[in-house]
């Protein structure tokens, strides 16, 4: 185990690594997304209270779980580089949050168009859409803070320090629909619980949640590869890969 953590600080060993599993994170994670989306809005069942309008469900879900997810692996990351200073754990944090940012905009944007057939608006002040809207700004905040910075080791702290803040935000968006009055509805999966909704519906939201994890996993991959290239550009070995044209 601590082989493989200090392997994976190797920017030449990740990089490797990365060029063999991101062909099967895109294509694995292409078609689950393609099959959970399109059973999900073509053949699923409608809803005997929201009909047709909750099929937004089938984007909304995956981005709101997948734009949480990768704020706590940022902090996991951040933890990375404040105690053993692993620089690729920092180029994670990095390459991430506009991923992060762009799918909580969209969990946003899901979101309030279902709000509208739902609740007769496009946003509320709600609990759970507020803890949204502040973990996009956290997002802003770390891509900002990133860029203000010249000086690499601070620059590092810095956003490492600014992540570990804002990670309190994630158990107040979870568990905002329990502390809270809120019109939001719980949680669609729950690891202790049966799903409530039947399986021709659960079925294909699971797998654009897993499609979208493994497509994630290909982006992150992908700007980690062109980040240790930026980064590492003076060394042998990546001279050598330029030159070889990657193989």
């Amino acid at each position: 185990m601590w082989q493989f953590f200090h392997k994976l600080g190797s920017p030449k060993w990740f990089y490797g690594i990365a060029t063999r599993l991101m062909p099967w994170l895109l294509v694995g994670g292409i078609a689950l997304l393609l099959a959970g989306v399109v059973w999900g809005l073509a053949f699923a069942p409608k809803d005997y209270l929201q009909g047709n309008s909750y099929r937004i469900i089938f984007i909304h879900v995956p981005t709101a779980f997948l734009a949480q997810s990768i704020y706590i692996m940022m902090a996991v990351a951040a933890v990375v580089t404040l105690v053993w200073r692993m620089k690729l754990a920092d180029l994670f944090v990095r390459s991430v949050a506009p991923v992060g940012a762009v799918l909580t905009f969209l969990a946003l944007f899901t979101g309030a168009v279902w709000g509208k057939p739902t609740w007769g608006t496009w946003w509320i002040w709600d609990a759970r859409l507020t803890s949204m809207l502040i973990l996009l700004f956290l997002y802003f905040g770390v891509i900002a803070l990133a860029a203000a910075i010249a000086d690499e080791k601070s620059s590092a702290r810095a956003v490492a320090v600014l992540v570990l803040v804002g990670v309190v935000n994630i158990p107040i968006i979870k568990y905002s629909v329990e502390w809270w009055n809120t019109l939001h509805q719980p949680a669609t999966f729950k690891l202790t619980e049966r799903p409530t909704m039947p399986a021709e519906m659960w079925v294909p939201l699971l797998l654009a949640v897993l499609g979208l994890y493994l497509i994630f996993g290909w982006l992150a991959c992908l700007r980690m590869q062109t980040g240790i290239l930026v980064r590492e550009k003076r060394t042998r070995w990546v001279q050598e890969l330029v030159r070889t044209g990657g193989h």
